[in-house]
């Protein structure tokens, strides 16, 4: 009877189209700013995430894949030269890298004296932990900090305005620009469940993040006393 009655009174190809809001949460009824404001409202109100994808400024490129939550992370960072490993629990920040990793940039590309190559050999697949004091304390905690990381990520810069449907890894999404062509960025939000951000490019090609299980816990442990070397208070220049 519905079916005879839609086309009843059908007067266009459209007359009984389906509701493209039908089953979500409906946030992509809404403007493009309050979609934003939901997207980083769920964001800020999370426990964990996964994040995953490229970051390209003027320090160079970083790939990243980092499972996050408010107290710590862990994960990895990926540069031009090399692959290193970042374990945070509270304030305590943990590096673990191999025996490259610390001898490439000290050295230029140069072939490592006996000492340093020793030295490397000891810091090879172990966790150094940073000391709070040194110079790279700061940069490397911020690949770990959930709430300053996401808020400097999924930032849309210029007028909001509403894009196309999508989908982000099986999620129906609608998207969110700055700017009429993206140039300050493009988010993708989820239109089923809570509105969390699950996608975001940055504009001018810098670089595109995939945000997934949300609310995810994972186990958070320091390092056994084995695994970990103190350098004291500041680490070889890497």
């Amino acid at each position: 009877m519905p079916l005879a009655l839609c086309a009843g009174l059908a007067v266009g190809p459209t007359a009984c189209a389906a509701d493209p809001d039908e089953g979500t949460n409906g946030v992509g009824k809404l403007s493009a700013p309050e979609i934003e404001g939901k997207a980083r409202s769920a964001a800020d109100t999370a426990k964990a995430v996964r994040l995953s994808g490229t970051l390209v400024s003027k320090g160079g490129t970083f790939k990243l894949n980092m499972r996050l939550r408010q107290d710590g992370a862990s994960g990895s960072v990926t540069t031009k030269n090399s692959t290193f490993e970042l374990l945070r629990v509270g304030d305590a920040l943990y590096l673990k890298a191999d025996a490259g990793f610390w001898t490439h940039d000290s050295q230029g590309g140069a072939t490592p004296s006996k000492a340093d190559a020793e030295a490397a050999d000891k810091l090879d697949d172990m966790y150094v932990k940073v000391p709070q004091g040194d110079p790279s304390y700061k940069q490397l905690r911020g690949f770990t900090d959930m709430g300053p990381l996401l808020g400097g990520l999924i930032g849309l810069h210029g007028e909001k305005v509403k894009g196309d449907r999508d989908q982000i890894g099986g999620v129906r999404t609608i998207k969110v620009k700055g700017g009429a062509d993206g140039e300050g960025g493009t988010l993708d939000v989820a239109l089923v469940g809570s509105p969390y951000p699950l996608q975001f490019a940055r504009g001018g090609g810098g670089g595109v993040v995939v945000l997934s299980e949300w609310n995810k816990d994972f186990l958070l442990t320091a390092p056994s006393k084995e695994e970990t070397l103190d350098y004291g208070k500041q680490l070889p220049r890497t």
